[in-house]
């Protein structure tokens, strides 16, 4: 994938998520889900699913609507789920957390923290015994690292080689608390490498660094090279869950979420490319319509069906 074409991958997840704010904020009642957005982190989920093959198999968090997007999910289906409508991607009775996409390999979302790293492994496991070059992708928050199942997962991934990339999307928040009053030591590259599995951490603002880095460890790991560990640095500008910047909770600073704001891996990829302002204009207009078009669809879609069984 040329650069340009992360970069349109980044606006388009970007659009989406802004626009759902948008609704969230002046028309409370039309989305009744709880919905984590992923604005401030679009670099990690485009850099990681741009060396995927669309039967590689991503299982994602609470916070999806980013990995959907770039493993090529559709949009549509995506709005529909987090209206609940029944052209939804899972049928509109999984809501904003619980999503699917198999058609591109992404297997499934779940609101439990670690929830979906053992899913992972599990699968990652199935393709080394079935002699499948295919690769398992995780990702999860810093916050899945107070969970006993990461350490079970990583241990049980590298004692038996099995070919997944798990994907730690450090924002520096657990829920609302920082991580440095969740963990003693914030390296959580080096837990990873406590069990065995070969660890690096990027900054996950930069979504070139993001792909190159990630490009030689799925080719690793596709190559029978075991499992490999990305945790990318980076930061969600809304809250925890909904539409708010929490700044009014007292949970983080203004100078904080400046700080990160001002380093928006969007901003950051048009200097790196040296995009006219026109280009740029047209890039946003083609994502906003396309999400115009997928919010009229799910406005205008039918209830779920009771019963019935997720095809």
């Amino acid at each position: 994938m040329d650069n340009l074409e992360l970069y349109k991958n980044m606006v388009r997840i970007r659009a989406f998520e802004e626009k759902i704010a948008e609704i969230l904020e002046r028309n409370p009642g039309e989305i009744i889900c709880p919905v984590h957005l992923y604005i401030g982190q679009e670099a990690v989920a485009v850099g990681v699913c741009a060396n995927l093959r669309d039967d590689d198999v991503v299982l994602s968090t609470h916070r999806s609507h980013g990995h959907y997007l770039a493993k090529g999910g559709d949009m549509k289906a995506l709005a529909a789920e987090i209206y609940g409508r029944g052209t939804g991607c899972s049928m509109g009775k999984g809501g904003s957390m619980h999503l699917c996409f198999p058609e591109k390999g992404l297997w499934g979302s779940s609101a439990i923290v670690a929830g979906t790293i053992p899913i992972a492994v599990g699968a990652a496991l199935a393709f080394s015994v079935l002699q499948k070059d295919r690769v398992a992708v995780v990702f999860f928050g810093d916050g899945a690292v107070g969970e006993g199942s990461f350490y079970e997962s990583l241990n049980f991934a590298a004692l038996r080689k099995v070919p997944v990339l798990f994907v730690c999307e450090n924002n520096l928040y657990s829920t609302h608390m920082p991580i440095k009053e969740c963990l003693a030591d914030v390296d959580i590259c080096k837990k990873a490498e406590a069990l065995g599995v070969p660890a690096r951490r990027v900054d996950g603002n930069d979504v070139l660094g993001v792909y190159g880095s990630c490009r030689g460890m799925v080719n690793a790991v596709r190559g029978g090279g075991g499992p490999f560990f990305l945790e990318c640095m980076t930061y969600r500008w809304r809250g925890h869950v909904g539409p708010s910047d929490d700044l009014d909770k007292g949970l983080r600073s203004r100078e904080e979420l400046d700080y990160w704001m001002g380093r928006c891996p969007i901003k950051r990829m048009e200097t790196e490319l040296g995009l006219a302002k026109e280009t740029m204009v047209s890039i946003r207009a083609s994502a906003d319509a396309e999400v115009q078009d997928a919010i009229a669809h799910a406005r205008g879609g039918p209830r779920p069906e009771q019963g019935g069984v997720w095809k």
